[in-house]
């Protein structure tokens, strides 16, 4: 089954972009096709993989830059940007 998804990431500090911009980098290395955008990053692929990638991707934030708040709708089918 083929996800698309729309995630934010609200780090709780006062130094914001860096934790958002690793977090992007980190989602890009995943091989998962992953389109930033300026509110938000949207992350495509099957269903296993994305959820691992995000599970993954939001545990190393916690543990590498602290509290932040993540918002995610995930979407059942292909919404790729044509």
């Amino acid at each position: 089954m083929f996800l698309s998804v729309q995630l934010s990431c609200y780090p709780l500090k006062d130094d914001y972009k860096q934790p958002i911009w690793d977090l992007i980098a980190r989602l890009e290395e995943t091989g998962l096709q992953v389109v930033a955008g300026r509110m938000s990053t949207e992350i495509f692929g099957e269903y296993d993989e994305v959820m691992k990638v995000l599970s993954d991707a939001m545990r190393w934030s916690f543990e590498t830059y602290g509290k932040s708040v993540f918002v995610a709708k995930i979407m059942e089918g292909d919404r790729r940007p044509k």
